[in-house]
């Protein structure tokens, strides 16, 4: 539905340094969460590491919104904090949750990250489920995502020693990505805040609440003492860069850069995230994750050039639609 409103100043680009630096963030923060996840994972029990990362970032991120802009700023409906909690149980608890269980179980960081790269794939199905006709690139797009995704759980899994990826692993990792992806593909039906930076705080809050309850309730216990210093820092780089600079990178990119721009994070992050768990972690990159890590980045690329949303020329708002760009995370 269009109203009529009056016509907007015209909004001056933003520099072309910030727009590097806001995408810079996005990339390499964004590519890198899965490797913080992999060390916090490897001492700190799966649900309750992401869980507490996720309530402690909500919290942080709403005390500063509320001392910009008041706490009524963070005021929600009861409908509008209902969608909230549902986006969270979609992306931070079955999304972030599950990646950090499968990560807990031995699928390295540059493998999850590829599989998780998966998501804008699945959320083009979910789309036709839904009756939009695809486009043949699309279907050439998807195919080839999934050739590549076998190529990298079958050759993979047969990979011997470290090289190896656990198929139960890599099918956990699947499933978070696939829940993902209806998590991104539905949060436009539902009935969320127009700020997109409140939404993310009721999102975060309500999901680490869940991830937390569901790790008591599944025996997961702490052990604070027993924690190196890498895990901790790990822990607070999620809080503070993963959860909340990038994405305030993220939003500010969509209101100051062209779509198409701002979409290729999806198939940056796990470049990055290969890069990363090698340097830092000594995860192979064995001839599996380059073939098909290669397919899936190039089938990634061919269906969000084809099927992302294009919008009218007109100054972007900071609440942007969270399908703006095939897979958008609300958070990372």
């Amino acid at each position: 539905m269009t109203t009529a409103a009056p016509t907007a100043p015209s909004k001056a680009p933003a520099a072309a340094g910030l727009v590097a630096i806001a995408l810079l963030v996005v990339y390499v923060v964004w590519g890198s969460t899965y490797l913080g996840i992999r060390v916090v994972v490897k001492e700190a029990p799966p649900f309750l590491g992401m869980g507490s990362r996720f309530f402690t970032a909500g919290i942080l991120l709403g005390a500063v919104l509320t001392f910009r802009s008041g706490i009524g700023r963070l005021r929600v409906s009861r409908k509008e904090l209902l969608g909230c909690a549902a986006v969270g149980l979609m992306l931070p608890v079955l999304g972030n949750g599950l990646v950090s269980v499968g990560e807990n179980k031995g699928a390295p960081s540059g493998v999850t990250a590829l599989l998780i790269a998966s998501a804008p794939l699945m959320i083009a199905i979910f789309r036709f489920a839904a009756g939009d006709r695809p486009k043949a690139m699309s279907v050439v797009g998807l195919l080839l995502g999934f050739v590549g995704l076998t190529y990298l759980v079958l050759v993979g899994r047969h990979s011997g020693g470290d090289d190896r990826v656990p198929i139960g692993a890599a099918l956990i990792v699947l499933f978070a990505s696939t829940c993902w992806a209806f998590g991104s593909w539905v949060q436009p039906h539902l009935t969320l805040p127009d700020d997109a930076f409140v939404m993310t705080v009721h999102e975060m809050w309500t999901g680490g609440a869940v991830m937390l309850v569901v790790g008591a309730l599944s025996g997961e216990r702490v052990d604070f003492s027993s924690y190196s210093a890498n895990t901790y820092l790990a822990w607070g780089y999620l809080v503070v860069f993963g959860s909340m600079v990038a994405f305030s990178a993220y939003v500010w990119l969509l209101g100051n850069a062209p779509i198409s721009l701002v979409a290729t994070y999806a198939y940056v992050n796990p470049v990055v995230a290969v890069a990363l768990g090698a340097l830092i972690l000594d995860e192979p990159i064995t001839s599996a994750v380059l073939v098909g890590g290669a397919v899936i980045v190039v089938a990634v690329a061919i269906v969000i050039s084809v099927e992302r949303v294009r919008r009218p020329e007109a100054p972007a708002p900071a609440a942007a639609p969270a399908d703006t760009v095939p897979g958008a995370p609300a958070t990372r």
